[in-house]
């Protein structure tokens, strides 16, 4: 008997030391915690973890593997956890959501820990609070080589957040973060600020009569020319669907209007210059005018640029309306 309890004391012993987390870790110690401790099989390609979903646990993995993404669950893999390594732990200690996609690379067991009895085992066995630590300080250097390695494709994945795959130009995610600033220093510059929103009327029917490949060339075609109409220091977006938006820093309402003609006219071929104009393809923009009121925010403007636009729409489609 004695000699049996000595060999389930050495594999209970080899057992701890190849998870990282328990080497060198008296299992009598943490025998009780373990015991309420619970396991989950996870299939490849099942998420376990994602940001902005909160995490309690550390998940320890007992076989198999998980591989972790950045950004998207699609991206490639920046790293793969195997047997013996854990996951989730960052996301407890620092109190927040986890900062990465952890998924299943294959068929995997994991052992899980709550973040109540990963405190516990802490109090209970000082080698575990070590292994905790160096696991930790790990990953802060993990981080960093994955920063420094993948700094040109982190910002080639913030470029591609903000900017519209068919069109080429800024997105809303874009707008949110630019037109704010440029509004308050217009705002600090006394200077007027005007917004234009641009919808292609009847986009719908031209997508139906000419098929969505034919749709989308012409949305690319109508923000080309639109790119040409505009000054450099002005902010052009596609705002969704078939509309963008423009914001025209120390432009007036009834200016904008004159500027919106002129791009109307551009796209619609009226211009009798073929090389900017859609004369070929029967397309049509109602464009809707705002300037910004006293205390107003962007918010504001969208809205008051909206309503013109809907003017646009009910006095007839293609012409511009403050």
């Amino acid at each position: 008997m004695q000699e049996t309890l000595a060999i389930n004391s050495d594999y209970k012993r080899s057992l701890f030391n190849s998870l990282e987390l328990f080497r060198g870790v008296n299992p009598d110690d943490v025998q009780k915690l373990l015991a309420r401790c619970d396991r989950r099989d996870l299939a490849e390609g099942e998420q376990l973890l994602s940001p902005h979903e909160k995490n309690e646990h550390v998940f320890v993995v007992l076989s198999g593997s998980v591989n972790v993404h950045v950004g998207s669950p699609d991206a490639s893999a920046i790293a793969t956890m195997e047997s013996g390594e854990c996951v989730g732990e960052m996301s407890i200690i620092e109190d927040r959501d986890p900062s990465a996609f952890v998924i299943g690379a294959e068929a995997t067991h994991l052992l899980v820990i709550h973040q109540s009895i990963l405190w516990e085992m802490v109090d209970a066995s000082h080698a575990f609070a070590k292994n905790l630590l160096v696991v930790l300080s790990e990953r802060v250097r993990s981080h960093n080589r994955v920063i420094a390695n993948n700094f040109g494709e982190l910002k080639k994945f913030e470029r591609h957040a903000t900017t519209d795959a068919l069109t080429g130009l800024a997105n809303r995610h874009a707008m949110a973060e630019t037109f704010p600033r440029l509004i308050a220093h217009c705002v600090e510059n006394d200077e007027p600020v005007s917004m234009m929103m641009i919808d292609i009327d009847d986009f719908k029917q031209f997508n139906d009569l000419f098929g969505h490949i034919a749709g989308d060339r012409a949305l690319s075609a109508v923000s080309k020319i639109l790119r040409t109409q505009f000054r450099p220091r002005d902010l052009l977006v596609r705002y969704g669907g078939d509309e963008f938006a423009v914001l025209l820093p120390a432009v007036t309402a009834e200016q904008a209007k004159v500027v919106g003609e002129r791009v109307r006219q551009s796209v619609c071929g009226e211009t009798g210059d073929s090389s900017d104009s859609l004369i070929q393809i029967p397309l049509r923009i109602s464009m809707g005018v705002a300037e910004l009121e006293a205390q107003g925010t962007l918010d504001s403007l969208i809205r008051a640029a909206d309503k013109a636009l809907y003017r646009a729409k009910h006095a007839g489609r293609n012409t511009v309306s403050l």
